[in-house]
C-alpha cells in the first residue's frame, strides 16, 4: 500500500529564493509596490465613473512614500481601491498570480 507523505518546506526560504531569481535588481521589488499602489487608484478611479460615491470629492488620488531610517523600513501607501478581508486572504501572500 502506497504512503501519503506531507511536503514540507520553510517558507521564507522559499520566498528569498523566488525573489532572488525573479528579481535580478534588489530594487525592482519597490517598482512593484509602487505600482500595485498606482493599479489601486487606477481601479477607483474607474469605478468611481459609474458609481462616484466612492470618491466623492476626493479625486486627488496618491500614491506615497515614506522612508524610516531608523526603524529601517519603507513605506508605500496610496488611497486608491484597497482591500477587503476577502482579497488579502485570497491575494496576500500569493505568488505568480496577478489580478
Amino acid at each position: 500500500m502506497a504512503e501519503t507523505l506531507s511536503f514540507q518546506t520553510e517558507v521564507g526560504k522559499i520566498l528569498r529564493i523566488v525573489a532572488n531569481s525573479l528579481y535580478s535588481d534588489r530594487q525592482i521589488f519597490l517598482r512593484e509596490l509602487i505600482s500595485n499602489a498606482s493599479d489601486a487608484c487606477d481601479r477607483l478611479r474607474y469605478l468611481a465613473i459609474t458609481e462616484p460615491s466612492l470618491t466623492g470629492d476626493d479625486t486627488d488620488f496618491q500614491v506615497e512614500l515614506s522612508i524610516n531610517k531608523k526603524a529601517k523600513t519603507i513605506t508605500v501607501a496610496d488611497n486608491g481601491v484597497g482591500m477587503n478581508r476577502e482579497s488579502l486572504i485570497d491575494d496576500l501572500g500569493t505568488i505568480a498570480r496577478s489580478g
